[in-house]
């Protein structure tokens, strides 16, 4: 407080700070920007290295998530084009060829299916007459019955014999005779049935079928020429011969150089 002679007493109040516009002030206001600015720096440094690391995370389990999905090409295939182009010649035949033959002796009846025609299994193509086979046959017919009957009689003969043993009528060698030839007619009469099954068979042979189906491709014969079936060492006339060419087989020679390793 200041005392002047001859006038009042004026209180004067000095502020505890200074002016800002003192040296002081600013220089606190230099150093409060300054550590603003170091703090904003220390923002954008801490937020530049930790936006590239989260970058970086979210972008490792995204990667990681998709090559855990395994991934299938697909590819339709394609026919390539051949890088070598070799035309040979071929032979096709059919899967199933076959000639047809006669069993039995005769001349041709008639005939059904001619070259061309298509047949099924089991189809009639021709028919055989062979009189020398129907007159064998009616000949092993008569011997089997006069077999049989002979047999009839030596089983009687021998039963008779057998009850005339038991009373000492007849001697042993009479009844053992008489059943020796029951045992030999026995044995004619199975001849003469065996003999006719033959003949039969053979006369079934009169007809010709077709083994299986297909296509007549050749007939080598015609209306009353001779058959002849033939023997196991001599040649034999084919009658037919029939193919199937629903499948078909190719033969091709192919030259060693061109052939595939």
């Amino acid at each position: 407080m200041r005392v002047d002679e001859g006038n009042e007493l004026k209180p004067t109040v000095v502020s505890p700070h200074r002016e800002s516009g003192s040296p002081g002030g600013r220089t606190r206001a230099r150093n409060w920007w300054i550590a603003l600015a170091a703090v904003a720096v220390a923002v954008v440094l801490f937020l530049s290295g930790l936006l590239p690391r989260v970058k970086a995370r979210a972008t490792l389990a995204k990667e990681t998530q998709a090559m855990a999905v395994p991934a299938v090409a697909v590819v339709q295939p394609k026919r390539s084009a051949p890088s070598q182009e070799l035309i040979l010649p071929a032979n096709v035949q059919a899967f199933v060829d076959a000639p047809i033959y006669a069993r039995t002796n005769g001349y041709l009846k008639r005939w059904y299916v001619d070259i061309g025609g298509r047949v099924k299994a089991g189809q009639l193509l021709a028919e055989i007459d062979t009189p020398e086979v129907d007159q064998q046959l009616r000949q092993a017919r008569a011997d089997l019955r006069t077999a049989e009957a002979n047999l009839n009689l030596s089983k009687i003969t021998a039963d008779r014999y057998a009850g005339l043993l038991k009373t000492d009528s007849v001697s042993k060698q009479d009844a053992d005779n008489a059943a020796g030839d029951y045992a030999a007619k026995g044995a004619t009469v199975q001849s003469g049935q065996a003999n006719v099954r033959r003949l039969e068979e053979l006369q079934s042979f009169q007809k010709i079928y077709a083994p299986f189906g297909g296509v007549i491709t050749a007939r080598n014969t015609d209306i009353g020429a001779l058959i002849d079936s033939g023997s196991a060492s001599g040649p034999r006339s084919e009658l037919f011969h029939i193919s199937q060419p629903d499948k078909l087989r190719v033969y091709v020679n192919v030259p060693q150089p061109p052939s595939p390793e």
